[in-house]
């Protein structure tokens, strides 16, 4: 039983004999360095590079799924590269926006005092 699940997935038309595999499998290094990054400071997160990662993972994660065959592996990948941009997105966007604000407040209350 193994074996012919083994053998469908080998002679699949986006299986690992295919570029169609292979492709989407190293593009999983994206999202792996955007998980990585996001232990580092959001003032070095990019708005450019992390929407362009963004659009592209929503616009690849569509078409994986009206391509024929679907390729799951193309729609995991890319579904990953946008929800981790997004969340890179959203600490660059509090850290520029929402902590001035709390740090021009805070500063207010200190000189009312």
């Amino acid at each position: 039983m193994a074996n012919s699940k083994l053998q469908a997935l080998w002679n699949h038309p986006a299986g690992p004999k295919t570029i169609h595999f292979w492709a989407p499998t190293f593009k999983w290094g994206i999202t792996i360095a955007n998980i990585v990054d996001s232990s580092k400071p959001p003032d070095q997160v990019s708005y450019a590079q992390q929407t362009a990662i963004m659009g592209s993972g929503l616009i690849w994660t569509r078409w994986g799924t009206v391509i024929t065959p679907k390729n799951w592996n193309l729609v995991s990948v890319n579904f990953g590269m946008a929800v981790t941009s997004m969340f890179q997105l959203a600490r660059k966007t509090q850290h520029d926006y929402l902590s001035s604000n709390d740090k021009q407040a805070a500063s207010e209350s200190i000189e009312d005092q």
